[in-house]
């Protein structure tokens, strides 16, 4: 049982997926200067999934992972053919900052969704207030982002659609495949994508990539797919399924530093509104912080999906 309280270790494994899932939107930015978006979903998941079969293998996670592909590939198509092609295509237009900022608000979505499955305890005072802020956040950002241009309305869209998709990946794997090892899913999955994808990646990106793209793809592929699905099942081995979520809210922190400091993206004044709003609201909708509280303690991080339970992948 994981203590009530961060241990050392727990810390240093929460600020290692604060960054390796911080940093995508960084490495897809560079990444769809030379590559199509479905190239980059390709190789990313392929990859991945390649680096991560061994493990998979060795646990026998394949096996009940294969009894129920069916729900495997509900699964990998709501939590990475579609967002993460959408988020490729969407950095084709707006700043990396701005995507990982909208995608934050996986947990205002994910706390509509369960209101509508009958969680009524997602209607409480403060979760409603978060709501209404995260929602808030949202609209300053995307109005004053947008400057009026359709295209980057319609890439915000796309984001914010990848949060919806985010949110409900988790209801299928907590209802059909909550009894199927975690990297079992994962890695089938990963190679379910890739496979899907590659032949469209071939017909998409046939000019010579720039250096700048080839590592970051790479990057992407290993630290921020494979690398972090490792360690984020340390994490929650080491701090619990509830609270190993919480690093998301870190993430658009990381996402926006990066993009200013590395691609000398704009931090407009809608940008330093909004992201406060929105970060507060995603806390209050998802039920705060419930580190080194054991009253609240079953009390769920309505957040990207878990797992450890099993679940995951971004």
């Amino acid at each position: 049982m994981p203590s009530s309280r961060f241990t050392t270790r727990g810390w240093v494994l929460f600020a290692i997926m604060a960054i390796l899932w911080g940093v995508p939107y960084l490495f897809i930015r560079e990444a769809v200067e030379s590559f199509s978006p479905a190239a980059v979903v390709a190789v990313r998941t392929g990859g991945a999934a390649l680096l991560l079969l061994p493990f998979a293998l060795r646990q026998g996670a394949l096996k009940p992972a294969l009894r129920k592909w069916p729900w495997v590939l509900a699964f990998a198509a709501i939590e990475m053919a579609g967002p993460f092609v959408l988020l490729a295509h969407a950095e084709q237009t707006i700043p990396s900052g701005l995507t990982g900022l909208l995608v934050a608000t996986v947990p205002l979505f994910a706390t509509v969704i369960a209101v509508i499955r009958g969680d009524r305890g997602a209607l409480r005072p403060l979760r409603t207030i978060g709501l209404v802020l995260g929602f808030a956040g949202v609209a300053i950002v995307a109005l004053g982002s947008s400057g009026g241009a359709g295209a980057d309305l319609l890439a915000m869209g796309e984001v914010l659609l990848v949060a919806v998709l985010y949110a409900i990946a988790p209801f299928i794997v907590a209802s059909k495949l909550n009894e199927v090892p975690s990297l079992g899913t994962i890695t089938l999955a990963l190679g379910a994508v890739g496979l899907g994808y590659a032949p469209i990646a071939l017909l998409t990106s046939p000019q010579p990539p720039a250096p700048n793209s080839v590592i970051s793809l790479a990057l992407l592929t290993v630290l921020c797919t494979a690398v972090a699905f490792i360690v984020f099942f340390a994490l929650i081995g080491e701090v619990g399924p509830v609270r190993a979520p919480l690093f998301t809210y870190m993430n658009p922190v990381v996402a926006v530093a990066l993009g200013a400091l590395i691609l000398s993206e704009p931090l407009t004044p809608a940008l330093l509104l909004g992201f406060p709003v929105v970060i507060v609201g995603c806390l209050l909708a998802a039920g705060g912080l419930p580190i080194g509280d054991r009253k609240r303690a079953d009390v769920p991080i309505l957040s990207e999906p878990d797992p450890a339970t099993p679940r995951n992948g971004r």
